[in-house]
């Protein structure tokens, strides 16, 4: 399908553009306070103090999270389309659990596991009758420790969008490579491995911008992050403009991150020209490899889920949450509704902006849409802030003018119910969903939109009858992301929440700031179950998506 004209916008690359720029809005203005004006002397002193330590830290935080979830991510989904083994059909939906557990939850958890006072530690004691100072033991609370927790967590973001990567890739591709004389591991790095690069990129990309906007796990670890710093400088020093300079180096550098990656495929194209659905036939491995590759994919999943879901359950039963009842049944309810509304939108949103990407020469599309990548390394709370002065404002009005023709007062429309709160998981989390379909659609070959047009068929009838059936898969992929992350959020929903609206991570959060850490396992238990529902149920229906 040719591409439409640079010059006279579609009206459907008009579209996806203003709402680009209305979800980038809150990121905007995060933006805009590095030009209005205040104190010089909070941004000196961090420069002069804690900014190295802030860039060291980030550096080498996105460095082991990035290649942590990369080794994991592709091999666990390339070993589960792949080959046979022990439990294959239970580990190739079970392995996104990890999804399920928020990082702050870990951070909690696994700091009193492995504690000095903990169970790990008084174990190996009285085992060996040992004291303090007797042994080494890796302190959880370093760098170090935060990245393995957000590996163990992040890792399917790379396992999800690899696995469908492969699972839709052109059929037959790696046998007429070993049919070509290329042997099992050469014909992955040379042939598979490529193909499934957008994927990859993507997977990692989402993990590392995770980690990039977390506050809870870091802050709970005492790690100098750009992200603590910007919670520091906005919400304890009170300058807004320093705040928005580290903002704005954040996202500098996940802008080069993204520019890097693809600056590094040159002039490649990753679209699979064979039959769409189709997949190579499985091979059995022997049985000690096969119970081999068995516990190398428990493993993640042993610490990611089921490890802290251990944790929590012995809590929750012990010492849980007086309180849990009824109550949490609202908890609940309350969190399914966000986590559902914003999915549906952030996925249609996604599909409409990528499309029209795809579809328009425009620059000023392109630019919009990368606008709209930037909102998730911006942590929460300054997505709210960025929402919420402006929103607030646009609230008043409206609720004057109203008055004004109708006698009646209807209220704070807007910030008053969750569509202020959906708007800011949107700015927050719609690159997630715009990661993957992106993903899917680099899959589907230009030749196939000019067939299309060829054939007669306009811009919106190429989409819903050529390109849905073949992203059906990317687009449960990226419902089920979106919904995981929204169902974990916790300092948007903190700042955005109307009046006696709680969630169950405000509640868990509530708690554990009081030290209550066992009465918060409840809620944090909570999340986790909430989120296996759609969590699981997605994840089978893309595994039944293969054709066997």
């Amino acid at each position: 399908m040719p591409h439409l004209s640079a010059r006279r916008l579609h009206p459907l690359s008009l579209i996806a553009l203003l709402l680009a720029l209305l979800v980038a809005a809150p990121v905007l203005s995060v933006l805009f306070n590095l030009f209005s004006g205040g104190t010089a002397d909070t941004w000196a002193h961090l420069a002069s103090t804690v900014l190295p330590d802030y860039v060291a830290s980030t550096l080498w935080l996105c460095l082991w999270v990035g290649l942590g979830t990369a080794v994991i991510g592709v091999s666990t989904a390339w070993a589960t389309v792949m080959w046979e083994f022990p439990g294959r059909r239970v580990l190739e939906w079970a392995m996104v659990l990890p999804l399920a557990t928020p990082a702050y939850v870990m951070a909690y958890t696994y700091t009193d596991l492995l504690q000095f006072v903990g169970p790990v530690q008084t174990a190996l004691r009285d085992t060996f009758g040992w004291e303090r100072g007797d042994y080494w033991f890796p302190d959880v609370r370093t760098v170090g420790g935060a990245a393995c927790m957000f590996i163990a967590v992040l890792y399917p973001y790379v396992y999800l969008l690899t696995r469908q990567s492969l699972i839709e890739r052109a059929a037959g591709l790696n046998e007429a490579a070993r049919m070509l004389g290329q042997g099992a591991w050469e014909a992955f790095f040379r042939v598979t491995l490529p193909l499934a690069r957008p994927a990859i990129a993507a997977g990692v990309s989402l993990a590392l911008m995770e980690t990039l906007a977390d506050y809870g796990a870091v802050s709970y670890f005492g790690v100098q992050t750009f992200t603590t710093g910007i919670y520091r400088a906005w919400f304890s020093l009170g300058d807004r403009v320093a705040a928005a300079q580290l903002a704005a180096l954040l996202l500098g550098f996940v802008a080069m991150l993204l520019l890097a990656e693809r600056l590094s495929r040159g002039g490649a194209r990753f679209h699979d020209s064979g039959r769409a659905g189709g997949s190579a036939r499985r091979h059995t491995l022997p049985p000690a490899a096969g119970w081999g590759v068995t516990v190398a994919c428990v493993l993640p999943l042993a610490a990611g889920f089921i490890v802290p879901g251990a944790v929590l359950l012995k809590w929750a039963f012990s010492e849980g949450d007086a309180q849990f009842g009824e109550r949490f049944v609202g908890l609940a309810i309350n969190s399914f509704t966000l986590a559902a509304v914003a999915s549906v939108c952030a996925v249609a949103l996604a599909l409409l902006l990528a499309y029209a990407v795809r579809s328009s020469r425009s620059r000023l599309v392109a630019l919009a849409r990368s606008a709209v990548g930037l909102g998730y390394a911006v942590p929460g709370a300054v997505i709210a802030v960025g929402i919420l002065i402006p929103v607030t404002r646009l609230d008043h009005l409206l609720s004057g003018l109203w008055q004004q023709w109708t006698g009646s007062n209807p209220g704070l429309v807007l910030t008053g119910g969750i569509a202020a709160l959906v708007y800011a998981y949107l700015a927050r989390f719609l690159t997630v969903s715009l990661q993957s379909v992106e993903s899917g659609l680099a899959r589907i070959t230009p030749s196939m939109d000019e067939a299309a047009r060829s054939l007669g068929l306009g811009v919106g009838a190429t989409l819903r009858r050529v390109h849905w059936p073949m992203l059906r898969g990317s687009l449960l992929t990226a419902s089920l992301l979106v919904f995981v992350d929204v169902m974990k959020e916790l300092p948007a929903t903190l700042v955005m929440r109307p009046f006696n609206f709680d969630t169950l991570a405000t509640q868990a959060y509530t708690l554990a700031s009081d030290e209550r850490l066992q009465e918060a396992s409840t809620a944090a238990l909570a999340i986790v179950a909430v989120g296996l529902l759609p969590l699981i149920a997605l994840s089978r229906q893309i595994a039944r998506s293969r054709r066997n």
